[in-house]
């Protein structure tokens, strides 16, 4: 199997302002998982954000919650984000991701999920600009690395007040703010309004990151463009292709092959290895772990500037469906693209039961040329990701 070509070092984002001109991946439950935040670094991410945790959990020294503070060497600046309503609560949760050598401390006010909502967590908080404000203010008073805010537009259509929220955040001390350009009601059923993203930014005086619909790196120049951001924050685009942090860098598409892709793939097997272990209560979270990455990374097409850039103008390619390669096409390339969860699992086995790349592409394209596709299907659209 080739070598997946080595991925530019990533830069580490200047200590004076570290969350200006940055790329960012984002928390996402389950796909912010140690390994995987680890190949985006080697793909150029420069910023990393855990994933989302409750701080009464880790109150109560839950051991899973507490797990979602670990962060590796490799990672430049790695952050831990919370959720919770109780200034004294989050005060107390910054202590401790502080202590565990996080490098800044993240409050959660984007997550659109009913079961954080209803509970006064993550998006719900949108409604309450000054109450934001005081739990900034108290995870500021309470640690001495930075304090950073993920917000979206607001509550619904009819309560977009991130403006609001934002002015709150900085006057408090957060040292960047993080912008989903979606409301929660919207969750992921709308092109995110960069617009209002570069209002917000226009007006702070601390970076504003903003997040939403960038699945290639053209898309991220005209965001960036549009709205005067300077830093992004990858989410899905992280999840389908995460070497976009490189296309992104770099100004230019890398259309891998799939002996390629296969590459990406085992490298996110080694680190999985590595963090899980190779005993049998680590294969069997690597095999949970690796075939929930490939219901994203099967997502991956061919986008060239030249080709979609105009489509893109229009429309967030995210969003597309895109058709799966036909029966004429290389066997590995069409199981790569197979949407079905049964081809995930199988891929999956037949990558654990390998030691070396070589043995991977062999068994692999056995693997391929044993599968049946379905001729004229569709990809379906990348409308749901983990939240926050």
């Amino acid at each position: 199997m080739p070598e997946t070509p080595t991925p530019p070092e990533p830069a580490a984002p200047s200590a004076g302002l570290p969350f200006a001109g940055s790329l960012w991946l984002a928390p996402l439950t389950m796909g912010g998982n140690l390994p995987y935040r680890r190949l985006c670094v080697e793909f150029g991410a420069q910023v990393t954000v855990g994933e989302m945790a409750v701080v009464r959990k880790l109150l109560r020294n839950d051991p899973a919650e507490f797990a979602l503070l670990k962060s590796h060497p490799d990672e430049p600046c790695f952050g831990v984000q919370l959720a919770d309503r109780s200034p004294e609560s989050l005060a107390e949760g910054a202590r401790l991701a502080e202590s565990r050598g996080a490098r800044f401390v993240d409050l959660n006010c984007g997550c659109p999920i009913h079961e954080i909502t209803r509970r006064g967590l993550g998006a719900s908080l949108l409604r309450k600009p000054g109450k934001v404000g005081r739990l900034v203010e108290a995870m500021a008073k309470a640690v001495k690395i930075p304090v950073t805010v993920k917000l979206r537009l607001g509550w619904a259509e009819d309560e977009q007040n991130v403006r609001n929220v934002a002015r709150a955040c900085e006057e408090a001390g957060a040292a960047a703010i993080a912008i989903h350009g979606r409301t929660r009601e919207q969750r992921y059923s709308r092109a995110a309004d960069w617009e209002t993203i570069g209002a917000v930014a226009a007006e702070r005086g601390v970076p504003v990151v903003g997040n939403g619909d960038v699945l290639t790196h053209y898309e991220g120049r005209e965001r960036r463009r549009r709205s005067g951001v300077t830093s992004l924050m990858l989410g899905r685009g992280a999840l389908i292709s995460p070497w976009l942090f490189r296309e992104l860098r770099e100004g230019r598409e890398w259309l891998p092959t799939p002996e390629e892709r296969l590459g990406v793939l085992w490298r996110l097997l080694e680190l999985q290895r590595e963090h899980f272990g190779v005993d049998e209560r680590g294969q069997k979270r690597t095999r949970r772990f690796f075939a929930w990455h490939l219901d994203f990374l099967h997502r991956w097409r061919p986008l060239p500037e030249a080709e979609y850039g105009a489509e893109a103008a229009e429309h967030p390619l995210i969003h597309r469906r895109s058709p799966l390669p036909d029966a004429s096409r290389p066997g590995l390339e069409r199981l790569l693209a197979d949407p079905r969860t049964s081809t995930h699992e199988a891929l999956t086995d037949a990558l654990l039961a390998c030691a070396t790349r070589e043995e991977a592409l062999e068994r692999v394209r056995a693997l391929a040329d044993s599968l049946t596709f379905e001729e004229g299907a569709e990809e379906p659209d990348a409308s749901v990701t983990p939240a926050g």
